[in-house]
């Protein structure tokens, strides 16, 4: 699969998952935390592959 997310897209994304994850663990509880665990989970492997599937049908590449 080709690389499709920046290195910037790919940071924020990071930044984004540690937020959600901490929002998790620490502040909801019951269906929002689990929300925000597969939104961190997501966030997260997508920006340690380099690759994000939703950008593929819309044909958008950050990675110039």
């Amino acid at each position: 699969m080709p690389k499709n997310m920046s290195k910037a897209d790919r940071t924020i994304r990071i930044i984004l998952g540690i937020i959600a994850l901490a929002l998790a663990v620490f502040v909801t509880t019951g269906g929002w935390s689990i929300l925000l665990y597969v939104l961190a989970a997501i966030f997260i492997v997508t920006s340690l592959v380099g690759t994000c599937l939703l950008y593929i049908p819309f044909k958008i590449n950050t990675n110039k």
